[in-house]
């Protein structure tokens, strides 16, 4: 089993943690990494753009004039692609872009880059994360004696004082241990995760 230092908020050394190597140790495989990520922002994707073809444009109906002998080219609706207020040749329709990836890899791919953190030294426990009152201040505080800018902050719990107080800073995200993925933790490239998130991640994913 691997083992991590414990930290405390003040930012010193208190203990050291084992990892369970079937989470925090895998073989990275970087081919479902990349499906995951592609997954997640093509999930995220709205597909709302909508532009209108020429069956779909007002009006048009009529030839505009006839077919021989005016010295025009030949049309037969002015709601054709090269008249100004035609229709749009290939246009956009609303759809979905969102795809799957099985449970199995999901895992795999959240497994490989909890593993890459720990490797790199971006995997970093905190005996536990407690503030009295909502106060952007002493949150940004305790990630200084971390020593740590851009952070993915993991909690057991929805407490929100530590949630209101990391709102406010742009480089950080905070999530539970049910809503983490791979995008947010390969963007935000250090893991800040409280002793008791460690436990039930893996509690689920071992």
């Amino acid at each position: 089993m691997a083992k991590v230092s414990v930290y405390n908020m003040e930012g010193k050394e208190v203990g050291t943690m084992d990892l369970n190597d079937s989470i925090f140790a895998v073989e990275i495989n970087e081919h479902l990494v990349h499906m995951a990520v592609v997954q997640q922002l093509a999930n995220n994707r709205q597909g709302t753009q909508k532009a209108k073809t020429r069956s779909e444009v007002s009006g048009g109906g009529r030839k505009p004039w006839r077919q021989k002998g005016t010295g025009h080219a030949r049309q037969g609706s002015t709601r054709s692609p090269q008249w100004t207020g035609g229709g749009v040749v290939f246009a956009p329709t609303p759809r979905d872009y969102s795809f799957k990836l099985n449970k199995k890899e999901k895992r795999a791919a959240l497994k490989s880059v909890l593993t890459s953190a720990v490797n790199e030294n971006k995997f970093i426990v905190v005996d536990e994360l407690k503030l009295d009152a909502i106060k952007t201040k002493d949150f940004a505080k305790v990630l200084t004696n971390l020593n740590v800018e851009k952070a993915l902050v993991v909690l057991d719990s929805n407490d929100q004082n530590v949630v209101m107080s990391a709102k406010n800073i742009p480089t950080v995200k905070t999530a539970l241990t049910n809503t983490i993925n791979v995008y947010d933790i390969l963007k935000y490239n250090t893991v800040v995760v409280t002793k008791a998130a460690v436990d039930q991640i893996q509690e689920v994913y071992a």
